[in-house]
């Protein structure tokens, strides 16, 4: 590897902001040649004990305790967005006005008008802009795509995803900065982002929603004692305060092929650690798959021995998008999860930066993080109008 070093920086050292930290020390380890040597710069968070702890544990030179300081440090050239929702566009504005390039957690932003003005910076920006949707790096997923755009499910009928955690089951849980902000913000907002990225990145754009609604299971939460990391639990005190959001929503979508969709999200599913699926139905087959069990999916096709027809386990292997190369151990069901996911597309962010030779496929831009909120804008739409049709802007 040749040229001038990539600095690094990730700002935000909570559940997620560690998998991009973890992520960039790994980049050189997978796939090919190409990139130059990788600073590991700073890792920064206003959690004083939390941003040293992750600097230390994941190699970066220093931590830091104010994104402005990862801003003005002209020596840092890539940084990741890994904080809460509001703080999206103020801190990519800032790091795309100062030549940084910038990949941004998802959703893109805490509302509409942000998400618009983080769009408008990024066509302007003469930088590398990129929102994080992991689960599109999966062999698995990547290869049902590959079956479902090459005609092997024939004419498609059906998509159905869902996403459903149980984080939020337990009501003694801290009202954190992810209870607020209002219908969409929630549970759409969380987790499914990442389930509408994953219908629309198999099954193609779509166009409208319908059928929404949203709940809320429960409605009060106590106030928390200190910071809240992740979604781990914390002290909290006496006093409640009103949850913003929806714990629940299910709604159905109509992609531009026609394809007809159900989508169900939810952060109180109990005994569902982290449980995105999806089942995809055609005229001619099906796949199926559960990041429970992310090293299979399920395939079904009509085969001609009618002795032999029905569903089939599909060992993910070094034949599938991201698996020879990306692991260490490239042999047949030797499993993968996020660390992997994480490691692959801040890969992809930085063979975008420097131009690899036959980099990964790029990640997706702000204006696909928009197109997602405003899925969820019209999820809620269709939940305030009694389940009415909401078209969704063309993207």
């Amino acid at each position: 590897m040749t040229g001038k070093p990539i600095s690094v920086a990730v700002i935000g050292a909570g559940m997620a902001g560690r998998s991009h930290a973890a992520g960039y020390r790994q980049v050189d380890t997978v796939f090919g040649e190409g990139l130059p040597p990788i600073r590991l710069a700073a890792v920064a968070d206003a959690n004083e004990a939390l941003a040293r702890d992750a600097a230390r544990r994941y190699g970066y030179e220093k931590a830091m305790f104010s994104w402005e300081d990862v801003v003005a440090d002209p020596s840092i050239d890539a940084v990741s967005i890994v904080v809460g929702n509001d703080l999206h566009r103020p801190i990519a504005e800032a790091l795309i006005a100062a030549g940084k390039h910038v990949l941004c957690e998802k959703p893109l932003a805490g509302s509409m008008a942000d998400a618009r003005a983080m769009v408008a910076a990024e066509q302007r920006a003469d930088v590398v802009t990129a929102v994080g949707y992991t689960f599109r790096r999966s062999p698995a997923i990547a290869a049902i795509r590959d079956h479902v755009q090459n005609g092997e499910l024939g004419g498609m009928t059906l998509f159905d995803g869902r996403y459903w955690c149980d984080y939020a089951c337990d009501p003694r849980g801290p009202l954190s900065w992810r209870f607020k902000g209002g219908p969409g913000s929630g549970a759409l907002a969380d987790i499914g982002a990442h389930v509408i990225d994953a219908g629309q990145f198999v099954c193609g754009p779509i166009v409208s929603v319908s059928g929404a609604v949203l709940s809320t299971q429960i409605p009060k939460r106590p106030l928390p004692l200190g910071a809240v990391v992740g979604h781990n639990a914390a002290p909290v005190s006496d006093e409640v305060g009103e949850v913003e959001n929806e714990d629940t929503a299910v709604f159905t979508a109509r992609f531009a092929s026609g394809l007809a969709g159900s989508f169900s999200v939810s952060r109180t599913a109990f005994g569902m650690p982290n449980g995105l699926a999806f089942d995809a139905y055609g005229l001619g087959g099906r796949a199926s798959f559960d990041w429970h069990r992310p090293a299979e999916y399920l395939f079904d096709d009509a085969q001609p021995d009618a002795r032999t027809r029905g569903a089939r386990q599909v060992i993910v292997g070094p034949q599938m998008p991201y698996f020879a190369g990306g692991y260490p151990m490239a042999a047949p069901g030797v499993g993968g999860g996020n660390a992997e996911m994480f490691v692959y597309q801040c890969r992809a962010f930085l063979d975008q930066i420097v131009g690899t030779p036959d980099p990964l496929p790029p990640n997706a831009t702000f204006a696909d993080g928009l197109h997602t909120m405003e899925i969820i804008q019209a999820v809620v739409r269709s939940a305030q109008s009694d389940g009415a049709a909401v078209p969704v802007p063309a993207h």
